[in-house]
């Protein structure tokens, strides 16, 4: 009997059944739900009193069905997500293969329903998002775990990963963002499915798994990256349970329902087509000029590319600075294989594929990691298929997970180890809520960024300098608050300025129509009027149809003439500038006014009465333009018929001559 009691006890020791051997703390599943949720919503409180930022105009403020509230939601479920926003098909599709993601914009209807165009439910749900993502996330790996190790083991794992998820500040972009919603949930749908597919399986539950497949639908409504699951979900069983293949693709069914679904879905809106590769830099980041024209980068530049993005991405996972939210050309540039960058990167990359090989026969939960980062970040990598640009830090929000798990396996396996000495865990604890606190202070600060898109524009430039659609983006900027400064001397300092960054985007991407079209609206209001002209002329040659630009030139023309008719007394150039005017909008009003008052002020007032009748036709019932032509009358000596278009006049507005004299 003694000896049968030894034997036991050595056996417990040597593998503990147990949580005994842990601090309290440390495997108590309630408390680690309340940290964990409080301090991930507690980390994106400061974005609540933020404003709406980048692509929130797209799918929120600027979205003609989200703006209706609830009344739109049958637009966003009918058409692609950016329909709402351009209100055409075709530049709905400017992006490769389109976008339908309506869960996210149908939450942001609701939420235009309950607060209008207040942003703060907006940033609020983000965060309760986020806090049950990371939940969840605790959740989902202490599930995984407790069906190959002790509690313990299972409990530090789970509860290292999420920490570090929750803190890390990459994530900062899809949380304070409102837009990010759709990266958030696509994870959290996606993990939902997940943790209903194990209990449905450890409980024996048939109608979990109906539950599993529906989540999982939803994750893909939410964002197209939750597909990657497809794989994920196999092999979660295949590392973490002792089912047999058969089972395993059984207990993937749901999913795989879930997604033809939702691919049938997708293409019964979007079509079968990608759509054709764009030859538009700021849609294709793979271009570069030849003798004055864009050509795609050789297969050798644009892998190199691919992979030296791919090693950023792991760079910003291990030290998270300086981050932006631009990453487009030529933030990052054409990069070649003898770019020492290129190459770590494809040492690492291949190093981290040998490990996850070598691992996948040994179900070894480090290799599981791995194939999680690979897996979901393989959707976004530009290996397989276009996405529009380099990369992006929201992309990470689900890779990110991977290697969350990695860091927190490698921790518990060289830092705690089987025999679980507290003069182990202590410092490797330690070690650990150093790094979470530094990645906390890091998420706050860089949330103060996302406050509006001044300050995001204004503090991102300092890192993406050579980003030709960030200068773009500040120019915009800087020229919409120009418009708001009452200091004349600091509006025309933030005009110039603008100037200086739509130059520097023009430079960089030279055939960037929207940066000439901003740079000709700076030049107006500094009434730097011939290069405003000019600016707009560049971009009418790059597109002779380009709508705002032709708009915009015309207004120029009229606001030239009017400058140097009324500031300078040169009726010349009035008559020149104005003539254009009335050339591109033959029935504008105030043109057509314009023109005939220069003509009367030049002494020549038979052109004024030419204009000033057009206007009476234009709108008959203007008092103000019946007194104008009686006036030119009586300057071109018929005092009669000048006397009677002033009487017109009166009938219509008895107040029309002093009016006129003020």
């Amino acid at each position: 009997m003694a000896k049968s009691k030894k034997k036991a006890t050595s056996k417990k020791v040597r593998k503990p059944s147990s949580t005994s051997v842990y601090p309290n703390w440390l495997v108590n599943q309630k408390a680690h739900f309340w940290v964990l949720g409080i301090f991930s919503f507690l980390l994106y409180a400061n974005t609540f009193s933020h404003e709406y930022t980048q692509d929130d105009a797209i799918v929120i403020t600027d979205n003609m069905f989200t703006t209706e509230g609830v009344k739109g939601i049958p637009g966003l479920l009918k058409y692609d997500t950016f329909y709402g926003f351009f209100k055409e098909t075709g530049k709905a599709n400017l992006v490769t293969g389109g976008r339908y993601r309506p869960l996210s914009p149908i939450l942001f209807a609701i939420e235009y329903q309950l607060v209008g165009k207040s942003p703060w439910l907006g940033h609020l749900m983000n965060a309760v998002y986020y806090a049950l993502t990371v939940i969840l996330l605790y959740l989902v790996l202490l599930t995984l775990f407790r069906q190959v190790g002790d509690e313990g083991k299972a409990f530090f794992i789970a509860l290292v990963a999420s920490l570090l998820f929750a803190a890390h500040p990459l994530h900062t972009e899809a949380v304070a963002n409102i837009k990010g919603r759709d990266e958030i949930l696509s994870l959290l749908g996606a993990l939902g499915a997940l943790y209903l597919s194990l209990k449905a399986f450890l409980q024996n539950k048939k109608s979990l798994h109906i539950a599993a497949g529906i989540v999982f639908f939803l994750a893909l409504l939410a964002k197209e990256n939750a597909i990657t699951f497809l794989a994920i979900v196999p092999l979660a069983y295949y590392f973490f349970t002792k089912t047999d293949l058969k089972n395993i693709l059984v207990q993937s069914a749901p999913f795989l329902v879930a997604a033809i679904a939702f691919i049938l879905l997708r293409t019964s809106i979007l079509g079968m087509s990608l759509g054709d590769t764009s030859m538009e830099l700021m849609n294709n980041p793979y271009l570069k000029i030849e003798n004055g024209q864009w050509v795609a980068f050789t297969p050798g530049e644009k892998l190199a590319t691919v992979m030296y993005s791919l090693g950023k991405y792991i760079q910003l996972f291990v030290f998270p600075h300086p981050l932006t939210h631009d990453y487009y050309p030529r933030h990052i540039d054409l990069m070649s294989w003898g770019n020492w960058q290129v190459l770590l990167s494809l040492v690492v990359y291949v190093g981290l594929l040998v490990v996850a090989i070598r691992g996948l026969r040994k179900k070894d939960p480090l290799a599981f990691g791995i194939l999680f980062f690979l897996l979901t970040l393989s959707i976004v990598s530009n290996v397989f298929f276009p996405i529009g640009v380099h990369m992006a830090e929201r992309l990470m929000f689900m890779p990110s997970v991977g290697l969350c798990l990695v860091v927190a396996v490698l921790l518990y396996r060289f830092g705690i180890h089987e025999n679980l000495k507290s003069s182990r865990l202590k410092p490797v604890l330690g070690g650990l809520l150093v790094v979470a606190l530094l990645f906390s202070i890091k998420t706050i600060t860089r949330n103060m960024a996302w406050a509006d898109n001044y300050t995001l524009f204004t503090t991102d430039i300092a890192v993406s300098k050579n980003s030709a659609k960030l200068r773009n983006a500040v120019g915009g900027e800087l020229i919409a608050q120009s418009n708001k400064e009452t200091n004349t001397a600091q509006k025309t300092s933030m005009l110039q300025e603008a100037v200086g960054h739509l130059t520097e985007a023009t430079k960089l991407h030279p055939t960037y129509k929207n940066a000439y079209l901003l740079m000709g609206n700076a030049y107006n209001l500094l009434q730097n009027f011939d290069a405003s002209i000019q600016s707009y002329e560049k971009a009418l040659k790059l597109d002779p149809n380009y709508r705002e630009a032709l708009n915009n030139l015309g207004i120029t023309y009229r606001d030239a003439g009017k400058y140097y008719g009324e500031t300078k007394g040169d009726t010349q150039n009035a008559i020149r500038y104005l003539t254009k005017a009335y050339e591109m909008r033959p029935k504008e009003f105030e043109t057509i006014r314009l023109l005939g008052v220069a003509y009367g002020i030049s002494q020549q007032p038979l052109k004024a009465i030419e204009y000033f009748k057009k206007n009476t036709e234009l709108d008959p019932t203007n008092a103000a333009a019946w007194y104008d032509l009686g006036i030119a009358y009586i300057q071109s000596g018929d005092q009669l018929t000048g006397m009677e278009h002033i009487a017109m006049a009166k009938g219509l507005d008895p107040q029309i001559e002093e009016k006129r004299r003020k």
